[in-house]
């Protein structure tokens, strides 16, 4: 029986991130080399299990004074209301310098999760660290102390943020080793491929860990792993 698409989510969340990178190369051969974040990022929670959500896209600058404001209704409204949830935001700091100046902190953190968000994938920095909202996930460039003149350009656009090209509502599965993009045609195809690599791996694994392991049995462990469908 085929599995709700909030089911598959859930199943999806169970995944670490390195393990669905390996079932969308398995599913999709196309997307072996792109879709997935290629720069190391600083983890505000590392303990925390990942976390799969929609795309809220924005890009932002801190290094000068913007000459006009920016709308904060309408970009919080589209937080709240501009997608299905729960959803990830995903920032691209424009500036020449990233992470001049944090978006990202106590406030920030707690009112977006209040609103549906569970985490920020960005370029650019973060700050306040041990207070941040504790159930929300921050991957950044850095982190950095001051806010300067931190305002958001725009939102909803397409961004990219460490390698990976997002657009908004775009599927996003994130942990601390980084985040992906994930084709939502295939959500239950890839947790399925996710389980039959798993399966596979413990083949070898099991095999390393016995008394006696040598290159003959690795030779076997290999042989049993190509044999497993």
């Amino acid at each position: 029986m085929a599995q709700s698409n909030e089911q598959s989510l859930q199943a999806l969340k169970a995944l670490d991130t390195p393990t669905v990178c390996n079932a969308i190369e398995a599913v999709y051969p196309n997307r072996r080399n792109r879709g997935f974040t290629i720069r190391p990022f600083t983890c505000s929670r590392p303990s925390l299990p990942s976390i799969v959500g929609y795309a809220r896209t924005a890009r932002l600058r801190a290094m000068h004074q913007p000459t006009d404001a920016w709308n904060r209704d309408s970009y919080y409204s589209y937080v709240a209301e501009g997608g299905p949830v729960p959803s990830i935001s995903v920032i691209q700091d424009l500036d020449e310098m990233p992470g001049y100046g944090s978006f990202w902190g106590e406030v920030n953190s707690n009112l977006h999760y209040g609103l549906g968000c569970l985490g920020v994938i960005t370029n650019g920095c973060v700050r306040d660290i041990p207070d941040a909202q504790d159930k929300f996930q921050m991957l950044a460039g850095m982190v950095n102390p001051s806010h300067a003149w931190v305002h958001l350009v725009d939102w909803g656009q397409s961004v990219t943020v460490h390698g990976m090209d997002v657009e908004d509502r775009d599927l996003i599965h994130a942990d601390m080793h980084g985040a992906v993009v994930v084709p939502q045609d295939g959500i239950q195809e890839i947790v399925e491929m996710a389980q039959k690599i798993f399966d596979k791996e413990r083949i070898l694994i099991n095999a390393s860990q016995q008394p006696g392991f040598n290159m003959e049995k690795l030779r076997e462990a290999w042989k049993n792993m190509a044999e497993f469908h």
